[in-house]
């Protein structure tokens, strides 16, 4: 193995278990038939989700997501 296959390698691992950790980390959606028989109704403060802790953790998965998946085809390439 070269040294860029393992740093790859690596990368790939510390990527992985960081996406598995931001997953973990949100919260449940309350949608659907489920949400509405729980209670689960939109109000004021729900609607201004954007800067919320939920909002930066899916912001933060997408992120780690794609570098993920690229850093997996540049390593099957190399």
């Amino acid at each position: 193995m070269s040294a860029i296959s393992i740093v790859l390698s690596v990368v790939v691992v510390i990527a992985a278990l960081f996406l598995i950790c931001t997953v973990l980390l949100q919260s449940g959606k309350n949608s659907g038939v489920a949400g509405s028989l729980s209670g689960g109704s939109d109000t004021f403060l729900s609607k201004n989700k954007n800067s919320t802790w939920d909002a930066k953790l899916a912001r933060i998965t997408k992120w780690v997501a794609f570098a993920f998946m690229f850093v997996v085809l540049v390593l099957s390439l190399v």
